[in-house]
């Protein structure tokens, strides 16, 4: 019997099967991608920017909402008249975690990084105070370390173990270290609780865990956490080998490809602001305008500050905590480890600096190396740390702060006036980050990184009040992310682009005056600086790219000098 050419037979009946063009499917189709768009605003969309990024004539973007709003897949706020995700889906969501086989839907995974780096692989879960070994993907020659499957790892000096516990909550991961004695099991085996804490901290920045040497000797390891639906981590997938094949550069190298590989086996929950994709490099040859004045491997180079006072950029890496002092005469830099995260450092008209180590405001004395507490305005939220700041022409500092793990709408803006008193001056920021002024101190200005936009302010220089607080850049996706910034003498606003492999200069109506390409995927911030005050120098980072990024980008982590021709203006110091 002839059939039509859109239908299947089956025993005793014929279904029908619809072809892409049906208005069936095309209706689904349609309403997917505008769940998936609302999904990636945590703030909500009106109508208008909906109808902007879907592109659908109006009145099936109306009708397709309307069914949405019906079904408890969308719901709108009628107070600002935006539509965000609705309870129905996430009680899909538990349904789909209440039957989640973790082994199955790593294994593709396991099998991927095992191919991919020649190492043993393991995917692990808490049990007790230790890890437990689920399933495993061995090398042609496996590391024969009785650590298969069915064995344990101590939660605290293994690569998987402390990427879970990176990634619980504070409450859970002191309740299961309170009663865990810190063993020494190699000399290189933290034993000091505050120090693994702090250690702990900087696993959840970076997003994976290292371990050199700590569980055993001779072997190392980079995991990375699988986290459920509400951002908690159910397991650890893990890169296990001998130290001298892993050694710490590789092993970073790899944080990237866990990450990934953890990301995956979720179904991409958790931790969305950190970003692994990069934009495509710019097409053309590296710009003659553009130096590497600093060569550096800096994980997070951030929170450059240029002293005319010592003809020095000081700058940081949050990710390997240190503060660097440079010269991009010689190219040369000299470094301060230092304890926790650290997002900048500005020097002090009274002589030293100030910097914001995790949730506190510091004083650093660069020579000796001691630190002394200012401040604790983040004393309320553990979980959060600062990240950039800078000083108003009043010598007041201004900083931002975020969730070490991410999370959004945590972030809170603060002024330390020299006095010491700390304000809290603005909240509900994803990621907070570049900060600067107006030349005629009347506009403030202030990035939200994860948010994708650069906040405009009014200011008051006399009272350090701000008001009014408007979207001065909304950047594109797909011209990376807003970081650090500055203003020079014209009043034009220059933004770092992460991911986006440049440097943008914006006028002072928020449009783009223009773009400069650099040589590595990863702006982080920018400040002017030099004799005449008409370089721009860049930092930037290596963190989470690939080792087939970083051979497209060897110089990431480095600073970079623009030669631009335009004044900027120089960055005050704290008064206090």
């Amino acid at each position: 019997m002839s059939k039509p050419q859109s239908s299947t037979i089956v025993p005793d009946k014929e279904v029908e099967v619809e072809s892409p063009s049906t208005p069936g499917v095309q209706a689904l189709t349609r309403g997917i991608q505008i769940l998936d768009i609302v999904a990636s605003t945590p703030a909500g969309l009106r109508f208008t920017e909906l109808l902007d990024q879907t592109g659908m004539p109006k009145g099936t973007l109306h009708r397709l909402l309307q069914a949405l709003v019906e079904e408890r897949l969308l719901g709108f706020d009628s107070r600002n008249q935006t539509y965000r995700l609705a309870t129905r889906l996430f009680q899909w969501a538990h349904k789909v975690w209440d039957d989640f086989d973790l082994r199955g839907a790593a294994e593709p995974e396991l099998e991927r990084l095992r191919d991919l780096t020649g190492e043993a692989i393991r995917l692990g879960v808490m049990d007790g105070g230790s890890v437990l070994y689920i399933d495993q993907r061995e090398v042609p020659q496996p590391l024969r370390l009785n650590n298969g499957v069915g064995s344990r790892a101590s939660a605290y000096a293994s690569g998987l173990g402390k990427a879970i516990l990176a990634h619980m909550s504070l409450e859970k991961r002191r309740a299961l270290l309170v009663d865990t004695p810190l063993e020494a099991l190699t000399p290189h085996t933290t034993t000091d609780f505050d120090e693994l804490i702090r250690q702990l901290d900087l696993t959840k920045a970076r997003g994976y865990a290292v371990s050199i040497d700590e569980q055993n000797i001779g072997i190392s390891s980079v995991a990375a956490p699988v986290l459920n639906h509400r951002g908690e981590p159910i397991g650890a997938i893990g890169i296990i080998g001998p130290s001298f094949r892993l050694p710490a550069e590789r092993l970073h190298a790899l944080g990237r490809e866990v990450i990934e590989a953890a990301r995956r086996t979720s179904g991409n929950f958790g931790e969305f602001a950190m970003s692994l994709g990069i934009q495509p490099r710019p097409l053309g040859v590296d710009r003659a305008d553009v130096r590497c004045v600093i060569p550096a491997s800096t994980f997070l180079g951030e929170g450059p500050h240029w002293s005319q006072r010592d003809g020095k950029l000081y700058f940081v890496d949050i990710l390997a905590p240190a503060v660097h002092t440079g010269d991009p005469v010689q190219g040369t830099y000299t470094s301060l480890p230092v304890p926790e995260l650290v997002g900048f450092i500005i020097p002090r008209t009274r002589g030293g600096f100030v910097t914001a180590m995790h949730g506190e405001i510091r004083g650093l004395d660069l020579a000796s190396g001691s630190i002394t507490t200012i401040a604790r305005p983040e004393a309320d939220r553990p979980g959060n740390r600062f990240n950039d700041g800078k000083c108003d022409r009043k010598g007041r500092l201004w900083a931002g702060s975020l969730a070490i793990d991410t999370s959004p709408d945590q972030g809170r803006l603060w002024r330390l006036d020299p006095d010491g008193r700390t304000y809290e001056m603005d909240r509900g920021f994803h990621v907070a980050n570049g900060l600067g002024w107006s030349p005629d101190d009347k506009t403030f200005y202030f990035a939200d990184t994860a948010k994708q936009v650069i906040y405009a302010y009014d200011f008051d220089l006399e009272t350090g009040a701000i008001a009014n607080r408007r979207t001065f850049v909304a950047v594109p996706a797909s011209e990376g992310k807003p970081d650090g910034l500055t203003v020079d003498a014209e009043g034009f606003v220059w933004v770092a682009h992460w991911d986006g492999w440049c440097v943008t200069r914006y006028d002072p109506e928020g449009k783009v005056e223009r773009v400069i390409n650099l040589p590595v995927p990863r702006p982080t911030s920018c400040v002017f600086g030099g004799p005449d005050m008409q370089t721009l120098f860049v930092t930037t980072a290596r963190i989470r790219l690939s080792a087939a990024q970083l051979a497209d980008a060897p110089l990431s982590g480095s600073v970079f000098a623009i030669d631009t021709g335009i004044k900027g203006l120089a960055d005050p110091m704290f008064a206090g």
